[in-house]
């Protein structure tokens, strides 16, 4: 027996609109790191950023509010908030470029075989532990990062110092993580092309 398919919930619902007003702030973040001195507001920002991404699913389910457009700008915003979010704060000398681009490349890379998986009909692929565990340290790091660095090159207090120290443990970590979780996730992406494939009757 098949899964009744939900309901389109069309373009106007609750979960859309926390989508648009998170990518809205995004320019306020960028005009508050680069335009003023309130370096730690934007660190905070960007931390309200990525700790509400999972609110517009949460309110989707909840509601019954799924819509073919929330599944379509719900991923798309969290990768332009992600990669705005990360070239900020390295443009904005806040972590080195290094590892702005190694988390970058990752995260370019999981777009991609996201878009080929689903254009190859794949079944759906359930995110792994560890991967939340990944993104969640990746999202924390950020802007952490940006917490412990002063604008115009003024030096950090005791208490910046010693965060940042804490900060690159976690960043390593997260990002080491992320890479290693990005490999575990080919066997499960096999199984799902195979699993689609057969439920569209192709051999």
């Amino acid at each position: 027996m098949s899964t009744p398919e939900v309901p389109d919930a069309g373009w106007r619902t609750w979960p859309n609109l926390v989508t648009l007003v998170r990518l809205a702030l995004l320019p306020y973040f960028f005009w508050l790191l680069f335009t003023t001195d309130h370096r730690a507001d934007a660190a905070w920002l960007l931390a309200f950023l990525g700790a509400t991404d999972w609110i517009d699913g949460f309110l989707a389910r909840r509601l019954h509010q799924v819509s073919k457009v929330g599944k379509i700008i719900d991923p798309v915003a969290d990768r332009i908030l992600v990669i705005g979010g990360l070239l900020a704060v390295a443009a904005a000398g806040g972590v080195p470029w290094w590892f702005a681009v190694a988390t970058l490349v990752r995260e370019l890379v999981v777009s991609i075989l996201t878009l080929t998986l689903a254009a190859l009909g794949a079944a759906r692929i359930d995110v792994l532990w560890w991967g939340k565990v990944s993104t969640f340290a990746l999202m924390t790091t950020y802007p952490l990062f940006l917490l412990t660095t002063n604008p115009h090159h003024v030096a950090l207090d005791a208490w910046q110092k010693v965060t940042r120290d804490g900060t690159w443990v976690l960043g390593v970590g997260g990002l080491a993580l992320s890479w290693i979780v990005l490999f575990g996730y080919v066997r499960p992406a096999l199984a799902a092309l195979r699993a689609g494939r057969q439920g569209r009757g192709i051999l």
